[in-house]
C-alpha cells in the first residue's frame, strides 16, 4: 500500500519537481499539493494522508510551523515532514516543539528526501545529521550544567492538556467533548503522551501528574 503524500511548497516549480521524485517511487503517492499552510492544512485534514511534506515559509500565506502545530493538535496521527532551506538552531526546536516528526534541508540529495519520508511514515523521527548533532550538543549541555532533563517539556499544548484532564479522572470520551476533537484523536494524544513520558498504564500517567502538580492547575 502507497504512503499517501501532501506536499505544500509555495513555488510551484518546486511542488512539481518533488512530486515527480516522489510518484517515482513503488510506495508512494502525492495525493495532493498545497501552496501555503492554510491549504496544507485544510486538504490535509479533509484527505487524511500519512505524511504531510511542509515548506517551512510559505509567504503571503501561512507558514508552515503554524500549519505543523494546528495539523498536529487537529490529526496528530499525520505525520510531518518539515523541509526547509534553514540550517538553524532556532528553527530546529521550534519545528520540533510545533509536533513535526522530521527535519530536512531542502538541500539535501534527493535520496535522502524520500528515507525520510519512508522514517516518519514508520513512526520514527529523521533529523538532518546537522541537527541531530544540535540535538546532541544540547542534550551534553543541560547533562554538564546539571539541568533537569524534564520529559513534560517535550509534550505539546495539546498534549499537557488531555495530560492534566487525565489526571482530573476524565475518560476520553469526556475529554474529546471538551476540545471538540474526535475520541480517536485524544487516544492518539494519550498515546504519544505514553511514549514522550515512558509510562504504560493510564494510572502511570496519573501518578506522573501528581508529581508535577498538574492536579494544581485550573
Amino acid at each position: 500500500m502507497s504512503i499517501r503524500i501532501i506536499l505544500a511548497d509555495d513555488h510551484a516549480v518546486v511542488r512539481t519537481g518533488l512530486s515527480m521524485l516522489i510518484q517515482a517511487q513503488p510506495d508512494m503517492e502525492v495525493i495532493d499539493t498545497a501552496a501555503d499552510g492554510k491549504e496544507a492544512f485544510d486538504k490535509s485534514v479533509r484527505l487524511n494522508p500519512d505524511v504531510v511534506i511542509m515548506d517551512l515559509s510559505m509567504p503571503p500565506g501561512e507558514n508552515g510551523l503554524s500549519a505543523t502545530a494546528r495539523l498536529k493538535e487537529a490529526k496528530p496521527e499525520i505525520n510531518v515532514l518539515v523541509l526547509t532551506m534553514h540550517d538553524d538552531e532556532e528553527y530546529l526546536f521550534r519545528i520540533l516543539k510545533a509536533g513535526a516528526s522530521g527535519y530536512i534541508l531542502k538541500s539535501a540529495a534527493d535520496n535522502e528526501l524520500i528515507a525520510a519520508i519512508r522514517t516518519v511514515h514508520q513512526g520514527a523521527a529523521y533529523l538532518y545529521p546537522s541537527a541531530a548533532r544540535t540535538l546532541i550538543q544540547e542534550f551534553l549541555h543541560r547533562v554538564d550544567q546539571g539541568k533537569d532533563l524534564d520529559d513534560y517539556q517535550v509534550l505539546t499544548e495539546r498534549e499537557r492538556e488531555i495530560l492534566t484532564y487525565i489526571a482530573k479522572g476524565y475518560s476520553n470520551k469526556e475529554i474529546a467533548e471538551l476540545l471538540h476533537v474526535s475520541v480517536k484523536t485524544v487516544e492518539t494524544h494519550k498515546a504519544h503522551v505514553m511514549e514522550k513520558l515512558q509510562v504504560k498504564s493510564r494510572p502511570e500517567l496519573v501518578k506522573y501528574a501528581l508529581k508535577k502538580g498538574l492536579l494544581d492547575l485550573e
